[in-house]
């Protein structure tokens, strides 16, 4: 499951636009001014920051210049409602990826939040992902072991995304919340446990080599 950053002054629309990208199945965590923009992409990683032009406090060109500058390589997505070509010149100079003009759509949103993950993450890598007789299509929140379908509860699934996309890495479970859970969902480490634990039981049999492996003192990794 992807998670994203949605940067936009007006609440109420703001609000609008993080409800249906919920409802298609991304975690988004919302910002309202340029600089708390710039501390929640530096304090969290994101897999796309969708971010409006006119911010308070800082533009969303000079946030997405800054963000690049400090080395942030997630796609960037600018809103804008001036349909003129300055300020879409201004912000692929500083840096984004792609551009979308107030008032839109929702479909064309969805459509273009899909293909920047894509380019992002390699198109093969997001409509499916294998190891061992394990195979996971993000696109369709489905799991199939050995060619049987899983089923996975909603995080359970998102869980297994990330794990699947970063085989072989140790996460401590704070690391797992920051990326997983959206900032406003709880969570802990006793939430971690209890989720690598069922997906444990889901996943694979008593006798074979475990799928996602404790690292004592550390966190879990997948071993591949």
């Amino acid at each position: 499951m992807s998670k994203l950053l949605l940067v936009e002054d007006e609440k109420d629309f703001a609000v609008a636009v993080r409800d249906w990208l919920v409802s298609q199945g991304y975690l988004v965590d919302l910002a309202h001014s340029g600089p708390e923009a710039i501390a929640s992409a530096r304090a969290l990683q994101y897999d796309l920051i969708i971010l409006d032009v006119n911010l308070p406090g800082l533009s969303g060109i000079d946030v997405c210049r800054s963000l690049r500058l400090h080395g942030g390589r997630e796609p960037v997505l600018m809103l804008t409602g001036n349909r003129g070509i300055d300020d879409k010149e201004l912000g692929f100079d500083s840096g984004a990826d792609d551009y979308l003009t107030k008032p839109f759509n929702m479909r064309e949103l969805g459509m273009r939040v899909k293909a920047l993950l894509r380019r992002g993450s390699g198109s093969a890598e997001a409509n499916c992902l294998s190891i061992r007789d394990i195979t996971v299509y993000p696109d369709e929140h489905r799991v199939t072991r050995a060619g049987i379908e899983v089923n996975l509860l909603r995080k359970e699934f998102a869980l297994l995304v990330f794990f699947m996309r970063n085989p072989g890495k140790v996460f401590s479970a704070e690391t797992l919340i920051a990326r997983v859970w959206a900032t406003d969902e709880e969570a802990s480490p006793d939430t971690i446990r209890s989720y690598i634990t069922r997906l444990r039981q889901k996943l694979q049999s008593d006798h074979e080599q475990p799928l996602i492996v404790t690292v004592h003192g550390v966190g879990y990794k997948l071993e591949p």
